[in-house]
Parts: C-alpha cells; sequence; structure tokens
C-alpha cells in the first residue's frame, strides 16, 4: 500500500524558514517524480516546485524562485521543500504529488498547513 505523508507545517513570520518534508512508502521513489502544490482558500491550486527522477532538474513557480529549494534523499524515500524568506501570500495548504509518467500512477498527500502572520 503506497502512502505520502507531508510534515513540517506551521505557523511562521514573514520572512521567516520552514522545511516541509514528503515522506513516500510502498513504491520504488526514486522512479517518480515529485511536485508540490500549494492551496489557498478561494485560489486554484499552484504548481510550487518539481524535482525529476533519478536525481533530475527542479523547476520553480516565478512566486518562489530564488526562496524555495526543493531536494530529494532517494535512500530515505523523501522529498523536501526548504523555504525561506516566507511572505504572507505564501499560506497555504502544500501538498506532495509522486507521480511516474511512464507507470501512470500517481499519489497525493493529506497536505500540511503552512501559515505565514505576524
Amino acid at each position: 500500500q503506497v502512502q505520502v505523508v507531508e510534515s513540517g507545517g506551521g505557523l511562521v513570520q514573514p520572512g521567516g524558514s520552514l522545511r516541509l518534508s514528503c515522506a513516500a512508502s510502498g513504491l520504488t521513489f526514486r522512479i517518480y517524480d515529485i511536485t508540490w502544490y500549494r492551496q489557498a482558500p478561494d485560489k486554484e491550486r499552484e504548481l510550487v516546485a518539481v524535482i525529476g527522477s533519478h536525481g533530475g532538474s527542479a523547476n520553480y513557480a516565478d512566486s518562489v524562485k530564488d526562496r524555495f529549494t526543493i531536494s530529494r534523499d532517494d535512500d530515505k524515500n523523501t522529498v523536501y521543500l526548504q523555504m525561506n524568506r516566507l511572505e504572507l501570500e505564501d499560506t497555504a495548504v502544500y501538498l506532495c504529488n509522486v507521480k511516474s509518467r511512464a507507470l501512470g500512477l500517481s499519489y497525493w498527500g493529506q497536505g500540511a498547513q503552512v501559515t505565514v502572520s505576524s
């Protein structure tokens, strides 16, 4: 059974930092692309960052470029999203998607709440 679990969310002041983790089990993690999305109230789901399988390249939304860093540790079946210089607009539920286009499989976690507030 595949499980995807996000952790590391919380409340932080503007300018602060948080690190989210996305841990997956029950699959061959290294072959999956991992994408972080976020969903704010009354807004569409937004792609934040993606990292390719087998240590593939990373890409970011313009809104987080130079502030967020996505990385993966395939030995730990975990992807991280380091978020620095957080802004009020970063407040959202952050969701992790684990996807293999070759296998036609996609899994979601339950989400982690990030609240940026003074």
